[in-house]
């Protein structure tokens, strides 16, 4: 039974400012409007044998991630089991959990294929040629990692070098993984045909991969056993308990185990293949060139320029008499960089986190599980969000110590709790909710509802939210 295993997170450091920590890589949009975690759900059901797919990712992300899951024609999401991550950890006790899950649940020869959720591959076909050629190594007991042949010296990626073909089967040992090198050396390893890029995609049997966690990473597997064994038997979402994740070391699959097992094979990929690592990478795959080089995905007004990058999701660009510029409006923030040094964003990324600046985190608009809200203004007197309420979703019954709220209904019937009463808001109707007063707001319809909401006070931060009740299981004070 082949069981692919999707893992979703990320730090949202490297394509920022659309990336973030609240909205990384996966949620990301490309220029056809499907996300990378969609397409990669796409890959993952064309080769589960029964429509089951393994979610592994974080709390945070997990109705975001249900929504996107919801919106493909062919998924079951009955057969998309999802093991939740209470804080951020390196893939080695995501991919081990997954083991110990599959285990459980379809038996030692279920055979895991993991796909990170933020890779672009566009042949299909060959991508699902190359994966029935991993699962016949891993079904013969091999733990197999996908390389991909470079096309050019890069120097941030990590390589494999290929050993000998594996008799009677389709693909190579592994003779070492190696870190990522300088500019000389990987000239070397294209040079040489015997190098491939360490993709980030295995598979494997689950029962070979935990035999070999056992051997390799004895702490790793014995910490992983505890955190399943609190929640085996769990219906999906399985939430872990935070203490006993964070017990677990934080370490890659690569470090942990495919380094040191002694039976690793290779398959040399033949699908296209982009882990979409900078905005250089975006600006080479999204949109069509121009005459000049340039690229543009939104609106943009481009004079005397060349090989320039712009996306904006709203306002119009100019870009004026330059070249080789990546420029990315998001409505709330701006990235202009050389193309050459699309890399160093993230650290524009470190300095906003120094500060603790919410642009590091959130968007203007933020999801949460019961719709979206996009900030429209935030000063020193008063804060303005415009709500949107999925059909059948309820936000938390929670009041505010140093804020009032007022709820104007622009599209949709809302049923509104303020106090004891309850009533149906309907749209040009406004509600007001005092300080320190519970209060609820509800979609009982089959549409989506949108509302104004204006705080007033001399706090709006997130954490001036009381909890009392939340269908979606949050914590006291949390948004």
């Amino acid at each position: 039974m082949l069981v692919p295993v999707i893992l979703s997170g990320g730090a949202g450091t490297r394509l920022w400012p659309v990336s973030r920590s609240a909205y990384p890589k996966p949620f990301m949009r490309l220029g056809d409007g499907q996300s990378l975690l969609y397409k990669t759900l796409d890959r993952a059901l064309r080769l589960s044998d029964d429509g089951t797919v393994l979610t592994v990712t974080g709390r945070d992300y997990y109705f975001l991630t249900r929504d996107e899951y919801a919106a493909h024609p062919d998924a079951d999401l009955d057969k998309l089991p999802f093991l939740l991550e209470p804080a951020g950890r390196n893939t080695a006790p995501a991919v081990v959990l997954a083991a110990l899950h599959a285990l459980e649940q379809c038996g030692p020869d279920a055979t895991l294929l993991v796909l990170p959720a933020d890779h672009l591959i566009r042949d299909l076909d060959a991508f699902a040629a190359d994966a029935r050629r991993a699962a016949a190594l891993a079904q013969d007991g091999w733990l197999v990692t996908f390389g991909i042949r470079p096309t050019h010296p890069e120097t941030g990626f990590g390589y494999i070098r290929m050993g000998a073909a594996i008799e009677g089967l389709d693909g190579r040992a592994v003779g070492a993984f190696v870190e990522k090198p300088n500019r000389e050396t990987a000239e070397s390893y294209v040079a040489s045909g015997d190098y491939v890029w360490n993709s980030g995609m295995f598979c494997f049997r689950a029962d070979a991969l935990v035999a070999a966690a056992e051997v390799t990473c004895p702490d790793v597997i014995a910490a992983a056993r505890a955190c399943h064994a609190s929640e085996s038997g769990q219906a999906s979402p399985i939430e872990f308990a935070r203490e006993l994740f964070l017990a677990q070391p934080d370490i890659s699959i690569d470090y942990a185990i495919m380094e040191r097992a002694p039976r690793v094979a290779v398959v040399p990929a033949t699908f296209d293949w982009s882990d979409i690592g900078s905005w250089k990478a975006v600006s080479d795959m999204d949109a069509e060139a121009d005459d000049a080089g340039n690229r543009v995905r939104g609106q943009a007004v481009i004079v005397e320029s060349e090989n320039c990058y712009i996306q904006s999701d709203s306002r119009m660009v100019a870009a004026v008499g330059v070249k080789d510029l990546v420029i990315v409006d998001t409505g709330d923030a701006v990235l202009v960089a050389d193309r050459n040094r699309a890399q160093q964003v993230k650290l524009v990324v470190d300095r906003l986190r120094a500060t603790n600046h919410q642009s590091a985190t959130f968007h203007t608009t933020v999801h949460r599980p019961w719709g979206s809200y996009t900030i429209l203004e935030d000063a020193d007197d008063c804060k303005v969000k415009r709500l949107t309420v999925k059909p059948g979703h309820v936000l938390s019954l929670q009041l505010h110590n140093k804020r009032s709220e007022h709820w104007t209904v622009v599209h949709g019937t809302a049923k509104v709790r303020i106090g004891e009463k309850e009533f149906l808001l309907n749209a040009n109707e406004s509600a007001y909710i005092p300080m320190n007063t519970v209060h609820r707001l509800e979609n009982p319809t089959d549409r989506d509802i949108h509302l104004i909401e204006v705080q007033c006070g001399d706090y709006f931060g997130e954490d001036d939210i009381v909890r009392l009740e939340d269908r979606y299981g949050r914590v006291k004070a949390k948004a």
